[in-house]
């Protein structure tokens, strides 16, 4: 509920605050006294759109804040999505700089004006005879008869389940898309796996391969080289071994005598040591040594096939094709498998189809059962409000398709006279008996869920005598779980609220300021008075005054 309201430099206002109570509280004043200011500062709160003009002295800024207790209103959920400070005692700002900026606050945390219309909505519902048009709204009808349905349980499992569905329908159709793109590409794709297969790839091949190649292609020189350097060491005139192991010989004499010798005599063990492994090395590379024609054939054909594919798919490393292959042995399994694939898809999308159906019957169900209860209640307020040959005909018919609430299509059809014919509400009832409807349905929606805040702008226009009274007790009957306001000009509406506020006009040096006062009792019996009577008040007036208020 609202509970404080203050605006600065706003319009024809220039400092008003005002506390505000539960239950039902009347707006009255002049016409022009300024009750559109009042209501349009209080649309900036819920996110209206700043404009500069707005600004009574165009040098400073315009402050509008209003407090609200929204323990009541189950709004955690949104506070949270929408990165708010939840408090139940939330504070919403809204600033209108000189420059012509404006900025908006909750809980003194800066919003965007989206997310500040997503909460006021939440707050607030401000209802004059221009905004019935809501009720000739399929989704807003669906709303009334879920709220009586209490359904809300229902349509959020729908919802979730809904999501789902569709999620799964979109992988569905991207698998159906991919099946028939990956058709067209299986033959090429396994025609280059199996071209990557029979070369039969070993990650690191292609260097021990171009070795191996160079040594067959040079076998004759490697082969000579190789013996000549083995005579080299092992000759038994003049060979490397030989001479160095004389030399150790002589050396090994000395070490006796000194460390010096005994020194060098080491190392040239060492040496004679590392030149008798050489001379191992060379021998087993001789023995080693292949001089299969066939062989080199072999190679010499791997390594061509293995630098075509590398030209081919545009890489430098077999481990790159290595990896391509792996890519197209994904590709053509997978290809291979989207039969199995798809057909898993499909009974999953047929086990959710199963959940939705069974959801959208019970909010069927739920909703058919309120339906002649909300027409007998819709009727009966109606024919108290001066519409007793008012009728309503619900038709509820469950359809095939999975909508965003369910699989209902709704016909909400009115008729105002007896013996007409039945038609949509825009079509078949005035401004005035939309105002009717509304109220109506609104008082019994009051019974079902905590609505917000709700504001009347004059919807008792064009109505007098009983009609009126029966409309303020219809009001005040609201008010015993919910906040209400009327802005009226009718004497027997404003004596039924519980508090009553004026909004006058006045100068201030010359300076026109409208104002905001809450009433006492003998302030009321005099505001009523001159609503029955005008300025100048008869005894009768004042009396008839009384007789409301009492």
């Amino acid at each position: 509920m609202l509970t404080s309201l203050s605006i600065k430099n706003y319009a024809l206002i220039d400092h008003l605050k005002v506390d505000f109570n539960d239950g039902f509280s009347i707006i009255t004043g002049e016409t022009g006294a300024g009750k559109s200011i009042l209501l349009g500062g209080l649309s900036l709160i819920l996110g209206k759109r700043a404009d500069l003009s707005s600004l009574k002295d165009d040098s400073k800024k315009c402050v509008i804040e209003a407090v609200f207790n929204i323990s009541k209103y189950k709004l955690k959920g949104l506070f949270k999505a929408e990165d708010f400070d939840y408090e139940e005692h939330t504070i919403i700002r809204r600033e209108i700089l000189p420059s012509g900026k404006s900025r908006a606050f909750v809980n003194d945390s800066p919003v965007n004006l989206s997310s500040l219309q997503l909460l006021g909505e939440r707050l607030i519902d401000i209802h004059s005879q221009h905004q019935t048009m809501q009720l000739t709204d399929n989704n807003y009808q669906f709303q009334v008869i879920d709220a009586l349905a209490k359904n809300d349980k229902n349509l959020e499992d729908y919802k979730t389940e809904l999501k789902a569905y569709k999620k799964l329908q979109k992988e569905y159709n991207e698998l159906l898309t991919f099946q028939s793109e990956a058709i067209k590409e299986h033959d090429y794709n396994t025609f280059l796996l199996n071209e990557l297969n029979e070369a039969n790839l070993v990650d690191g091949e292609l260097k021990s391969l171009e070795e191996e190649y160079e040594t067959l292609n040079n076998i004759e020189n490697i082969q000579e080289k190789l013996g000549e350097a083995h005579n080299l060491l092992n000759d038994e005139q003049v060979g490397a071994l030989t001479s160095l192991n004389e030399l150790k010989n002589v050396l090994q004499k000395l070490t006796g005598y000194s460390n010096k010798y005994e020194d060098i005599y080491n190392r040239a063990e060492s040496s004679f040591i590392e030149l008798d492994d050489i001379f191992s090395e060379i021998s087993s590379l001789q023995e080693s040594l292949d001089t299969d024609p066939n062989r080199l054939e072999v190679v010499n054909a791997k390594l061509k096939a293995i630098n075509n594919l590398l030209q081919k798919h545009v890489v430098s490393e077999v481990s790159e094709l290595i990896e391509i292959k792996n890519q197209l042995e994904e590709k053509v399994s997978v290809t291979e498998n989207l039969d199995e694939t798809i057909k898993k898809k499909q009974a999953e999308i047929s086990s959710k189809t199963n959940v939705l159906n069974t959801i959208a019957k019970t909010i069927h169900d739920k909703r058919e059962s309120v339906i002649p209860k909300l027409k007998k209640q819709l009727e009966t307020i109606l024919s108290s409000l001066g519409m007793a040959n008012a009728q309503f005909k619900i038709e509820l018919n469950l359809t095939t398709s999975y909508l965003p609430n369910g699989k209902d299509e709704l016909l909400f059809l009115f008729s105002a006279n007896k013996g007409g014919n039945f038609n949509e509400l825009k079509k078949a009832a005035s401004g005035g008996e939309l105002s009717r409807i509304m109220l109506a349905i609104k008082s019994v929606l009051a019974n079902y869920i905590q609505l917000p805040t709700i504001m009347f702008d004059e919807i008792d226009t064009g109505v007098s005598g009983e009609i009126s009274n029966k409309m303020g007790d219809i009001m005040l009957q609201m008010s015993k779980t919910m906040q209400v306001f009327s802005i009226t000009h009718l004497p027997q509406v404003a004596a039924k609220g519980h508090s009553h506020f004026k909004v006058y006009k006045e100068d201030v040096n010359e300076v026109t300021q409208t104002n905001l006062v809450k009433l006492n009792h003998d302030e009321r019996i005099v505001e009523i008075a001159q609503m029955l009577g005008g300025v100048e008040m008869s005894s009768s007036a004042i009396a008839h005054a009384k007789e409301l208020l009492n």
